[in-house]
Order: structure tokens, then sequence, then C-alpha cells
């Protein structure tokens, strides 16, 4: 099905809303066009945006029949009708620019970087958290991030885990790092509050892919990539238990995901069974010990980052007193 007329017949009007670049393109339905579905009239034009991308415009208003707006991309155009889309540049192509995003820095040097990430932050744009990431960071702090892959990141955590990460600063960091994850060199320790007691240490040793019912969340599945967590309970009671965890392995929502698989949720991790409890209004898990051989220096490194208020006042409210200063 033939698509828009070439660009010399159209109407541009270029238009800058704050940081939304848009280009409007108005045609009248010819006999090529006659019958078309209306996501299928824009996807030949020689802007090339994808059939999805399209979609997307639809649903968001952004296309318009005869002058009214038009959501429904399966709506057949006729013969005579004139047809405006509004090409607005993808929030994707917009999220990689420099933000002041406030960045706790404990470590850094010319080759790398060790953050302490707070609850809440983003930590690479991705729907629905385009701005205000620690990658808008990065980008802000130093200008070699602007040509590093993800800005150096390397590894991540979870919106709502809080916690040390390290963010390579040279391409060749990056690569050694990249390397060192991979190779299982990196150690990463996190400390948990569970439901229910959990009494003794286990290695949980459990396959984890795309949950085949829920695409937000993981599961334990049999055709799943390897993954490992240590587990050692460092306090317990008959309803939460402080966990030390060990990851072997990196794969997405590990902890929780292996946690869950022992009937021990984190407290407040609504996506995995855990109820809200002892104040805390996110997961509570925090990324606590870190440690690897410098990429340059090769010299072993290791930071530790105590719990954050709010997890330190849960503890407290249960064990009192029983955790203060340097942690296990």
């Amino acid at each position: 099905m033939g698509g828009l007329a070439p660009p010399e017949d159209h109407e541009f009007d270029e238009a800058v809303d704050g940081e939304l670049h848009s280009v409007i393109a108005e045609v009248s339905v010819g006999l090529n066009l006659q019958g078309a579905r209306l996501d299928q009239c824009f996807t030949e034009d020689a802007r090339a945006h994808s059939r999805a991308y399209v979609q997307d415009l639809i649903e968001q208003g952004a296309v318009m029949i005869d002058g009214v707006v038009c959501r429904q991309a399966s709506k057949r155009v006729r013969l005579g009708q004139g047809l405006r889309i509004e090409w607005r540049t993808p929030e994707s192509e917009m999220a990689f620019v420099p933000e002041p995003v406030p960045l706790d820095v404990v470590f850094e040097d010319e080759t790398l970087m060790v953050v302490n990430k707070p609850a809440g932050l983003v930590v690479h744009p991705a729907a629905g958290n385009w701005r205000g990431t620690l990658l808008n960071g990065l980008l802000a702090h130093h200008t070699a991030a602007a040509h590093l892959p993800r800005a150096g990141i390397v590894h991540r955590l979870d919106k709502d885990t809080s916690g040390l990460m390290v963010v390579a600063k040279t391409l060749g960091a990056c690569q050694a790092l990249v390397k060192a994850i991979a190779a299982r060199e990196v150690q990463r320790e996190y400390l948990a509050l569970c439901h229910g007691a959990w009494k003794t240490a286990e290695a949980v040793e459990l396959p984890i892919g795309r949950d085949p019912q829920s695409r937000v969340r993981m599961a334990v599945v049999p055709n799943g990539r390897a993954a490992r967590t240590d587990f050692t309970p460092l306090a317990v009671n008959e309803r939460f238990s402080l966990v030390h965890c060990k990851l072997h392995t990196g794969r997405t929502h590990q902890i929780r995901v292996h946690a869950a698989s022992r009937k021990h949720p984190l407290v407040a991790d609504g996506v995995y069974g855990g109820a809200s409890a002892l104040g805390m209004g996110r997961q509570a898990l925090h990324a606590t010990r870190l440690g690897f051989a410098h990429p340059s220096t090769k010299r072993a490194m290791q930071w530790q980052q105590p719990l954050p208020m709010d997890m330190q006042a849960a503890c407290d409210s249960l064990w009192p007193d029983r955790f203060t200063g340097e942690w296990p």
C-alpha cells in the first residue's frame, strides 16, 4: 500500500515547545491511500518512522482526520480526507541529556566512580522514566560520559533498591568492569529485610527468566538463566529476618525472586509477595558492600555503605541497638 506523497508535496510547520521538537505533516488521501489503515498511511513517509511509533503517536492524539483527533490505528481512510500528523521527537531520543541529578559519590578517580544510589532513583532512562535518572546525572557530572556506552553504567540497581554501584569513566574501565562482572570477580553484597523466620544459611541456585504470566515480573523458570544467591540470616524473630545476601550472578530482580522462592519475600516488595511493614515504603534491599580489582592499578578495593535511614529504623524497631556502626 502506498504511503505519503514525497516530502515536497507536504506542508511542514516546524514548532518547538519547550524541549519537545515536532514537525507537522499534512496530506490529502489520494487513490493510492484509499481504504488504507490510518497507521499504514504514514509508515512509508520519508522520515522513516516505524509503524509501531506511528501507532504510539496515534494513541497520543497526534493524528487527525479532517481536523478531528483519531486514536484508532486501524481506522480506514477515505478518498479526499485530510490527514495531519505531528511527528514528535521520541522521548527515548530526548532522554540522553545532562541533568543536575544529585550524586552521592563515595569514591572517584580518573578511571571510575562509586556512587551510593538512593532508593527511588532510576538508573537508566526507560518508559515512564525518561528523565532525572542516574545516567542523566552522569552526563552532567563529566563530559566523557557522553562517549561511553550507557554513560559508563556497567551494572544496575532497581529503582527502589539503595546502595553501592560502580560506574566507569573511560572505555577501558568500562570493558574491564563488564568482563570482571561476567567472570564473577566483582563482590556484591546486600542486606535485606524479609518476611518470616529465615533460620538457616543457604545457597539458592535456581534459574531466573521472564515470568510467563507477567512481563513486569521475573520468576524461577526451567529455561531461565543460571542464578545463585547466598543467604545468611543475621537477625531473626517470628515475623521478620535481616538477611545478608551475596550475589554470584546478576540476573534481573535476582535477590527478590530467590527470596520469594523460599517463602521469604522482601518487606514492602509487592511485586513478589511482600507486604508493607515496619514503615518501609519500598522493597527493603540495600547494596551494602562492593569490591573488585581496580581496572588500572589492579589493586583490590572495597567499599561499604551502612543502611539508609528507612531500613535502619526498621531494624531498630525489631532489634534495638543490635546493629549500629560497622555492619557484618
